[in-house]
């Protein structure tokens, strides 16, 4: 196939296909690509209302889907939540996947890391989450969400915007990040093209996290300065934009 693949863009926890449609899915459109931002299940409804018991798995299997509908070779890159569930993908092989990007990914051995530090930086919120199942005790503030996902540097009224988008998530999901389900990267194809990146000043998923991430799959990671978790929304999208979009110009154009 002469022209680019297509593009699959998957949100991580509490976002949806709006994180990447902001800004993210737009520069690209404008460069040539086709790009689709998936609503991952339960998600595209901001607010705290509980969403159903979805596991990793029901996750996986609605971007496997997404990918075989497509009428040619794919690149999927996932974020956080959307990166682990991209790993699963990974490892079932899609016949027409051609390369898998893991943007500020959760990591294949699990969550525990998040776990430690909302314990020490959160324990309150953290221990309310697991006394009532509800994820959202974690992001129902807009300074909660400026901590995790931004840098200082994002205008107030960004991430205003950006924290009224937020919505509740599965605590099933987290369970299977956390011990449930981990990816199995021993099944996935070397030859696979992979693209592993992260933000220095990311607290969720830290620069030794995405490093040791893309060694489990035999790549070079690159990690942003200044910018924090949300890569595609915070100050130096653009740049994260360019090296994705100068990658899959790297790879070639059959499946596999």
């Amino acid at each position: 196939m002469s022209s680019a693949p297509n593009i699959l863009l998957v949100h991580g926890a509490w976002h949806g296909a709006w994180c990447w449609e902001r800004q993210f899915a737009p520069w690209l459109r404008e460069r040539g690509f086709a790009v689709e931002c998936l609503d991952l299940p339960g998600h595209g409804v901001p607010g705290p209302k509980r969403i159903p018991w979805l596991s990793v798995s029901d996750y996986a299997d609605a971007v496997v889907a997404a990918i075989e509908r497509s009428p040619g070779p794919v690149v999927v890159a996932g974020h956080s939540m959307g990166g682990f569930g991209v790993q699963h993908v990974m490892a079932r092989r899609p016949a027409n996947l051609m390369g898998a990007g893991l943007v500020a990914s959760a990591p294949p051995r699990g969550v525990v890391g998040v776990v430690l530090h909302l314990l020490k930086a959160r324990p309150v919120d953290f221990l309310r989450t697991v006394f009532t199942f509800d994820l959202y005790q974690l992001v129902k503030s807009r300074a909660a969400a400026q901590a995790m996902f931004y840098s200082e540097r994002l205008p107030p009224a960004e991430v205003d915007a950006h924290w009224r988008a937020l919505q509740n998530e599965s605590y099933r999901a987290f369970l299977d990040m956390l011990m449930l389900d981990l990816p199995q990267p021993g099944r996935v194809d070397p030859a696979l093209p992979k693209w592993v990146v992260g933000g220095a000043l990311d607290t969720i998923f830290p620069p030794p996290d995405i490093e040791a991430t893309a060694r489990t799959y035999g790549v070079e990671g690159r990690i942003y300065p200044g910018m924090a978790h949300n890569l595609m929304l915070d100050i130096g999208w653009q740049q994260v934009a360019e090296d994705f979009a100068a990658w899959i110009s790297t790879l070639r154009q059959t499946p596999g």
